[in-house]
């Protein structure tokens, strides 16, 4: 069969693939548009889907129990798609395995593929922040954090620095946006999340689970975050501000208490995305 300008993909007959050739084929629509950022922000999530991008990505969230709707994936690329896809199908149907030539790929997608594979998954439904802040001892609070590189890179830190949530404000970006997974590495899936409504409202529930909320702020005259710091506390928020404007007056007037990485150079801060990874790590090491 065909596949879009100058490709062909050949499968084999009774193959578990599904060829497709026209980009505007219907089977596919979950992969339409991937760079069209606020089309897939409003669609992704009142569709209860999320594409996850790449073999290492797709098998995490296989792993992580995430159920597949769909794959779509490159002639090339094949051998990247899970045997997990077939080897646990939901309710004893495995979800389409499509194959589309590079060409056609782009078409559908708006970009060259080029990690070969994409899974449309089902979103979970989301989880109540008072349960989530039960089982939890160290979480990451985010306000208004846009960027999903910015928050992609935030899970990462949060799943191997040991923190064990992560809170968002209610105009913080999708974890689960591709390019938030693929930033993250598949981790979104491993650390759980919840949304913080009303905002900074809210934050009183955590303060309420016994939490010593610590907002990170550069002020001078915030105390300076050190490795002995937040010793006396059991449990620790720490509560990170949006790219730019930093923490919003009303989130920190909510929190315990302030604190600041100390700079040299006359540099103002941190990108917020290492800002939390030095504050994970460093609230990490009391507990070694």
């Amino acid at each position: 069969m065909r596949a879009g300008a100058g490709a062909t993909v050949a499968v084999e007959q009774g193959s578990r693939f599904i060829v497709i050739d026209d980009p505007a084929d219907p089977r596919v629509a979950d992969y339409v548009a991937l760079t069209d950022v606020a089309l897939r922000r409003r669609r992704e999530p009142a569709e209860g889907l999320f594409i996850a991008e790449g073999e290492r990505v797709i098998e995490r969230a296989l792993r992580a129990g995430y159920r597949p709707r769909s794959v779509l994936v490159s002639p090339a690329r094949l051998a990247a798609v899970p045997e997990r896809i077939w080897a646990e199908p939901a309710a004893g149907h495995p979800p389409p395995v499509f194959v589309a030539g590079p060409p056609v790929l782009e078409a559908i997608t708006g970009f060259e593929v080029h990690r070969g594979a994409l899974a449309s998954m089902c979103r979970r439904p989301a989880l109540d922040p008072a349960q989530v802040l039960a089982a939890a001892r160290r979480v990451l609070v985010c306000e208004d954090l846009v960027s999903h590189t910015n928050l992609g890179a935030i899970f990462r830190s949060a799943a191997g620095l040991g923190m064990d949530a992560v809170l968002l404000s209610p105009r913080c970006a999708d974890p689960l946006y591709r390019r938030s997974v693929r930033v993250s590495m598949g981790e979104v899936f491993a650390v759980p999340y919840a949304r913080l409504d009303p905002w900074p409202g809210a934050l009183a529930l955590v303060r309420a689970a016994g939490f010593e909320v610590v907002a990170l702020t550069p002020a001078p005259d915030a105390e300076e975050l050190a490795p002995a710091w937040g010793a006396a506390a059991d449990r620790v928020a720490l509560l990170l501000g949006t790219e730019g404007a930093g923490l919003s007056e009303a989130a920190q007037a909510a929190a315990t208490r302030r604190a600041r990485i100390p700079m040299a150079h006359g540099v103002d801060s941190l990108n917020v995305a290492a800002t939390a990874a030095i504050a994970c790590y460093l609230l990490g090491i009391r507990s070694r």
